[in-house]
């Protein structure tokens, strides 16, 4: 064979397809699995980047045939995927799905499930290669994790492998966060676990690193002597949607703000990686979230919020207390806001603002980097009365890219300054769709490749963050109504209204 001398084999722009492998979903009759997990393995088989023996095994409670499972998957992808359905890759993929039937800690289900994995090797040659996806609530990982190990499901031979995939949330404070850990590194080596945040497999997510450490343009001003603040939000227009038992009790701070919100926070503040592999992007992260300080007064730096009855999209909504399944004297949050600080060198007294809420203005996530005002000393008060403070807007849902707001002059023979804004978005300038987080994330667990996925310290410095919070709002009572469609609680408003800011209204 010839090799090309001018083909680089560390060339990234080059397609990593993954080698002979299964994947095993625990939890397959889920929202998850359905809707992300099934349409992000067949985009993949679709896409020419997994093996042709690939296997899908579900196992779930349900009393379904591997046939049941067969139809079940393709009606998710029929109904969810991405790319174009196709009847061969479709036929090839529904060759090597399968389904075990069982609970969690049925001890013949898991010895089932090994037996099925042993002839997949032999039928599909997927050579002893699988991972693991647990799609099931938190109480359930370490009970299934503790089934891979008593059927030997955990333990690779010679040179295969065994990968766990775990779903957040990663516990529910710092001390059980600790204990699943424990219970994970007795079974899984720390290199075979890769916990999921799916926020981190967004394509303009990963755009953050390209904007400040490709370009000479933004490097410079992104410290201090430039940024007056930065605001992180990630806000859903919709409700709990049937979620009711897994999301009362944990609410907002939980289920966002210590894994999503503050993993972009430590993207945008971290210093620039030696290179991009695992190791250097996750020691730059690990600094910037040990060095976030919370606010002295926790009453005045936090804000936390529940959605009433309003109205959302022309239509009436129901409040949190009135959905189904939620208690009416329940203390969830279903807003939660923050001021924090990075203590560094680069990010000294510049404050972060965080916020999350559902039932909110409008469906968005976005990091606002915004800029000290300009002296203005050429021009008179009333030139630049209309005008704001710069930005960079990184938008990451639903329309992803990049806004750059300045100033402008207005046409006409007066001096007047007023913003503009310029806009870069990932769908006119580019003419493939971005893949799904999901298919990425997927894709590298096959392939072995961890840069994407938080390790146990990033988790454990997150939770140190919120912990405090929780704590604080325990002693505080009930969260602040605030009424469906609106833009959160009168409390947020006041946090950055101390500091004389406000919030965007994106």
């Amino acid at each position: 064979m010839t090799v090309n001398p001018l083909r680089d084999p560390r060339d990234q722009r080059l397609p990593r397809i993954a080698g002979p492998c299964g994947l095993v979903i625990f939890g397959v009759t889920g929202d998850l699995a359905r809707k992300k997990l099934m349409p992000a393995v067949y985009d993949l088989a679709n896409r020419g980047l997994l093996p042709p023996g690939f296997a899908l095994t579900g196992f779930a409670r349900r009393d379904w045939a591997d046939q049941d499972f067969v139809q079940v998957v393709h009606d998710a992808v029929k109904q969810h995927a991405r790319t174009p359905f196709r009847e061969d890759v479709w036929e090839q993929l529904a060759e090597g799905c399968r389904f075990v039937q069982g609970d969690f800690g049925d001890d013949d289900a898991f010895d089932t499930l090994a037996r099925v994995i042993a002839d997949l090797d032999r039928i599909r040659g997927t050579g002893g290669n699988h991972a693991f996806y647990l799609s099931v609530p938190p109480w359930a990982f370490p009970v299934v994790v503790q089934q891979l190990r008593r059927s030997g499901l955990s333990a690779a031979n010679g040179d295969s492998w065994r990968r766990l995939i775990v779903e957040k949330p990663f516990g529910h404070d710092l001390a059980s966060a600790r204990e699943l850990q424990r219970i994970i590194d007795e079974v899984f080596p720390s290199g075979s676990v890769f916990r999921i945040d799916h926020y981190l497999g967004k394509e303009t997510v990963q755009n953050i690193l390209a904007l400040r450490f490709a370009n000479t343009l933004y490097e410079p001003i992104w410290n201090r002597s430039y940024v007056d603040h930065v605001q992180i939000t990630m806000a859903e227009d919709i409700g709990i949607e049937g979620r009711a038992g897994y999301f009362d009790g944990i609410g907002a701070a939980r289920d966002v703000l210590q894994n999503h919100l503050l993993q972009l926070l430590a993207l945008t503040a971290m210093e620039e990686p030696v290179s991009f592999d695992a190791e250097s992007l996750r020691t730059e992260k690990t600094k910037v979230l040990g060095a976030l300080k919370l606010p002295a007064d926790l009453h005045e730096g936090t804000a936390r919020g529940v959605y009433a009855r309003g109205w959302q999209g022309g239509v009436e909504v129901p409040g949190y207390h009135e959905e189904d399944g939620i208690p009416a004297r329940s203390k969830t949050e279903t807003y939660a806001a923050v001021r924090l600080e990075v203590d560094t060198r680069r990010w000294a007294g510049v404050p972060f603002y965080l916020r999350t809420g559902k039932r909110l203005g409008r469906r968005v996530t976005e990091i606002a980097v915004v800029f000290q005002r300009a002296p203005h000393l050429p021009f008179s008060r009333t030139s630049t009365e209309e005008l704001g403070q710069n930005a960079i807007v990184i938008r990451i849902q639903p329309d992803e890219g990049v806004t750059t707001r300045f100033g402008s002059k207005v046409p006409g023979t007066a001096m007047e300054v007023r913003d503009v804004n310029m806009d870069f978005a990932y769908g006119e300038s580019f003419t493939e769709s971005s893949p799904e987080a999901y298919e990425r994330l997927i894709l590298d667990v096959l392939l072995g490749d961890p840069p994407l996925f938080p390790r146990h310290e990033e988790v454990e410095l997150s939770w140190l963050v919120v912990d405090p919070i929780e704590e604080a709002w325990a002693a505080r009572g009930r969260p602040e109504p605030y009424r469906a469609g609106t833009w959160g609680p009168p409390s947020a408003d006041a946090l950055l209204a101390r500091d004389g800011r406000c919030w965007r209204r994106p």
